[in-house]
């Protein structure tokens, strides 16, 4: 039910970008989702990846400061309102949400995110108590 995020500390510099995606380019590395978040001088990236494991160890090969974090994947409708009956949820039952992204599907109909939150585990039964589903990592690195 947790999902492997890959984060990267990145430079906030000309190029810095490019090369962490060069290193995940050559180890073969497919991207499924993303978000940076900055600073004047540095910021982090972080990554939904096809294999987080592989990636993990790709990046520190080539001296980057990289770790692994466990993340909550979330299907939804594809409908106005769908986020924020999630996110209510969580806020009604004293769950903070400490960074959120989406990401596409090729399926009709749904709207992934992923959340980072205080506590996976009592976010989760949560809003399994409430009926909200979640994506499987195997589908979301295969996707």
């Amino acid at each position: 039910m947790l999902i492997k995020q890959v984060s990267v500390f990145i430079e906030n510099k000309p190029g810095r970008l490019s090369e962490i995606t060069d290193v995940l380019a050559k180890a073969g590395i497919d991207i499924r989702a993303f978000s940076i978040a900055d600073t004047t001088d540095f910021g982090i990236l972080r990554l939904i990846v096809n294999d987080p494991e592989k990636a993990l160890n790709s990046l520190k090969e080539n001296m980057m400061t990289v770790s692994v974090t466990k993340v909550i994947g979330v299907r939804m409708k594809d409908a106005p309102g769908a986020l924020n009956e999630v996110l209510h949820i969580l806020f009604d039952k004293g769950i903070s949400v400490e960074y959120a992204y989406a990401f596409i599907t090729r399926k009709k109909d749904n709207a992934y995110v992923i959340l980072r939150v205080e506590n996976n585990e009592e976010a989760i039964a949560i809003l399994k108590d409430a009926g909200v589903t979640f994506l499987d990592p195997a589908e979301v690195y295969s996707i």
